[in-house]
């Protein structure tokens, strides 16, 4: 399995250099239309090669990917830290009964031996 996922990544490596030295011709990337910059009064152009705006598109749609992710999956992590609180809890108070049952028969090894256990 380690030699297909090399096998990928190599072949994923070579398409993209392949595209990039395919596409090294410079353009210019505007911020604003030229109308709009002239009414702003600023104006500022990139002239930079194709294969950039293209990495760079990929990378900017993995990064908002992410994020948007990241976002919608809030709700989930918060029930997990609740769960995970409540479950902390309730183990502890599995432990305290055990401890007050075997007091209650009186037998104080008992009582020693299931005692809440830190690990």
């Amino acid at each position: 399995m380690r030699y297909i996922r090399y096998a990928f990544w190599a072949l994923l490596a070579i398409v993209l250099i392949a595209l990039a030295l395919a596409n090294r011709a410079p353009v210019t990337l505007q911020l604003l239309p030229a109308d709009l910059a002239l009414l702003v009064g600023f104006s500022l152009s990139f002239t930079v090669p194709v294969f950039v705006l293209f990495f760079g598109g990929i990378i900017m749609g993995l990064l908002v990917g992410f994020v948007w992710e990241w976002m919608r999956e809030s709700k989930q992590r918060s029930e997990a830290r609740k769960n995970s609180r409540e479950n902390t809890h309730l183990k502890r108070e599995v432990d305290r009964l055990k401890v007050d049952k075997a007091k209650q028969e009186g037998d104080e090894v008992l009582a020693l031996l299931d005692g809440p256990r830190r690990a």
